[in-house]
């Protein structure tokens, strides 16, 4: 693990776990057929889950988990979308209180049950139990993780409600509009929620920083020398860690509040999805909390 701009770092388990890549050799392609451009983002999502999978092993399990919830979200959107169709508005977020009369607890109970069937052990146990508990928790739990602002980081049964409702925060932030310029915001302006992954995106000689929400994907603007978590803006508190094997994804971390965002960089990899390379570079996030820093928000594996 490289710091920007210092020498190497002392070894950690995390670093074990790194092999030496040529992040640009055997490049995938898009899939025959069907022009990049043209897939939809759930597509997209899934067919880079499935060539990070064939990249690092280590990742292999968490990855496919992921390919099964991107498909049944992408279902999920297309019967929202119906919806919206049919003449059934999504309102703005501040106006959405109960996402419990748009989503169907069928929905949620089929969700449960293709966790229970494809997770890892632990997490299929956790989807059993709450499949068990009936409708009448569901809704409780559904609302009180879309009301929910704060951080969901220590509960399973709140992650797996957040990896349902997504889709559904997807499609009111598609009918949304972001707010105008002004101070950017660390949390979503949106939903309120906090980042999930920041982005580094060509512009001019450089690239232009942007932070995605955790739970809608909404992407806005902000700052490149400025901690996403506190504010904090010396760049002497703000190192800046880099992996062998993950060339293009930086570890942004701040030595005032010991909080990290994994940041991807577009310029270096045109081809990640930010949601899904984040997932996939796990040990750089073991290598972060073993160094004593904690993650803004993890993402829908708990990571």
């Amino acid at each position: 693990m490289w710091r920007v701009g210092a020498g190497l770092s002392t070894s950690s388990v995390a670093e074990s776990l790194l092999r030496p890549h040529n992040p640009y050799h055997a490049r995938p392609g898009p899939i025959a057929g069907l022009p990049l451009m043209t897939r939809s983002p759930w597509q997209r999502r899934v067919q880079r889950a499935r060539d990070l999978a064939g990249q690092h092993p280590f990742a292999g399990e968490i990855l496919r988990l992921y390919v099964e919830i991107a498909l049944f979200q992408e279902t999920l959107h297309g019967e929202l979308e119906k919806k919206n169709g049919r003449g059934e508005p999504l309102e703005p977020f501040t106006q959405v209180q109960s996402p419990s009369r748009v989503v169907h607890l069928q929905w949620f109970a089929s969700f449960l049950e293709m966790i229970a069937k494809s997770g890892p052990p632990q997490v299929a146990g956790i989807a059993h139990e709450l499949a068990v508990r009936g409708e009448e928790n569901w809704t409780g739990l559904l609302n009180h993780c879309w009301q929910q602002v704060g951080s969901s980081q220590k509960d399973a049964a709140l992650l797996l409600a957040r990896a349902f409702l997504q889709p559904f925060a997807e499609r009111v932030r598609e009918c949304s509009s972001l707010p105008g310029s002004g101070v950017a915001p660390s949390h979503c302006p949106l939903c309120g929620r906090k980042p999930g992954v920041a982005v580094l995106r060509p512009q001019g000689d450089g690239g232009r920083r942007s932070l995605v929400c955790s739970f809608c994907l909404a992407e806005w603007d902000f700052r490149r020398i400025v901690c996403a978590a506190c504010g904090e803006e010396h760049d002497s508190k703000l190192p800046v860690y880099v992996a062998e094997d993950f060339d293009y994804i930086r570890v942004e971390c701040c030595d005032t509040c010991n909080q990290y965002i994994k940041a991807i960089d577009m310029t270096k990899n045109g081809l990640a999805e930010p949601v899904v390379d984040e997932i996939a570079s796990c040990p750089l996030d073991l290598w972060a909390q073993q160094h004593g820093y904690s993650k803004i928000e993890v993402n829908l594996m708990g990571m």
